[in-house]
């Protein structure tokens, strides 16, 4: 038990994931289920945005979707009515999510708690009705045809499934790497103290203000980034991009998985996206089955499946050192204690 544990807890996991994911096409014959993990990666990369400001620094953002669908439109609007190419209008895809989470992030992180929730509510809807309503910009309800697909090099053409799945994993693959790496630095311990505490945070010198701020633009690049390829690979998108649907089945992505933690994004994304795939022959009855598992789910593992299984961990270890302690403590008292006969004796010798 002790190996299996060390196992799941390990880099070898991750490494085994990433070989996994890398061999995936080569022992599937269906292209279907290989566009289905595509796009799965690609929702993964967006929720992995999405736990940068909520399962780090512990704030709701419930306007996630519509940063997604603004990732999209830029690169909708700019390959097809203004002749870029995909991988310039990628980039100003990420520009545009960071330059509108910050213009949205400094006005609506002055509130706290539920009132931020319910005012990134109302940012989704409003970012909702410009996509339908603003028919001269995004071409309505009608939606964006023919989007340009990435350009790919040599012999690698994006347009086929296999190349841009690889693709697609090498994006998520340098996300889960950035969200690593920022949850091991300094920045990532200030995020954590902020989900906290604000008045802990601010007592230690932290400006709560910068970091949030930074947490949010940093999520919204993420979501408008994913929107972008997501966008490249449907080839059409509509207003229903920025449903708040889609932010709230991230949220079920992301508390499946494990809110605050490292893998819970992927493996949340990847579950919930698969069993839905097994349920789709049980058409409007599915979600009979589907929500009373998510209900289950969330009593029996209320952090999710990477954090029940941290909190598990963290649990038999604390247990495990308690009983090594009182082990050692026992013999230490043993071995001071004695015999009596000997404690006789070595009182007589220093008499």
């Amino acid at each position: 038990m002790d190996r299996l544990m060390n196992f799941f807890v390990s880099p070898v996991l991750k490494w085994a994931l990433l070989v996994l994911a890398v061999v995936f096409p080569l022992i599937s014959d269906n292209e279907y289920h290989i566009y289905v993990m595509a796009t799965a990666f690609i929702w993964a990369i967006a929720v992995y945005g999405m736990n940068i400001i909520t399962g780090y620094c512990g704030q709701l953002n419930l306007a996630h979707g519509g940063f997604f669908a603004i990732g999209a439109y830029v690169v909708a609007i700019l390959t097809v009515d203004h002749g870029w190419a995909f991988w310039p209008a990628f980039i100003a895809a990420g520009l545009a999510g960071a330059i509108f989470g910050f213009l949205v992030g400094v006005v609506s992180l002055r509130l706290k708690e539920h009132y931020f929730a319910i005012f990134t509510l109302c940012v989704g809807f409003i970012i909702y009705l410009l996509l339908e309503k603003w028919e001269a910009l995004t071409h309505g309800s009608l939606g964006i045809i023919n989007i340009a697909p990435p350009e790919g090099f040599g012999f690698v053409d994006f347009t086929e499934t296999v190349p841009f799945y690889y693709l697609v994993l090498a994006f998520l693959v340098l996300s889960v790497w950035l969200v690593s790496r920022l949850s091991r630095s300094l920045l990532g311990r200030t995020f954590l103290a902020i989900r906290i505490s604000d008045d802990l945070a601010q007592s230690l010198g932290i400006n709560l203000m910068r970091n949030k701020v930074l947490a949010f633009v940093l999520s919204t690049v993420y979501a408008a980034s994913a929107g972008a390829l997501y966008a490249g690979v449907v080839r059409f998108i509509g207003p229903a991009e920025a449903d708040v649907v889609h932010t709230f089945d991230m949220i079920t992505y992301l508390l499946v998985g494990g809110i605050g933690t490292l893998m819970g994004p992927l493996l949340g994304t990847l579950a919930i996206t698969w069993l839905t795939q097994m349920l789709q022959s049980l058409e409007e009855y599915r979600m009979i089955i589907f929500g009373p598992m998510l209900v289950i789910l969330v009593i029996f593992f209320p952090r999710g499946i990477v954090g029940g299984f941290l909190t598990w961990r963290g649990r038999r270890l604390a247990n495990k050192a308690s009983q090594q302690d009182q082990g050692g403590e026992s013999q230490a008292s043993t071995q001071t204690s004695g015999t009596p006969g000997a404690d006789k004796q070595e009182a007589g010798n220093n008499a």
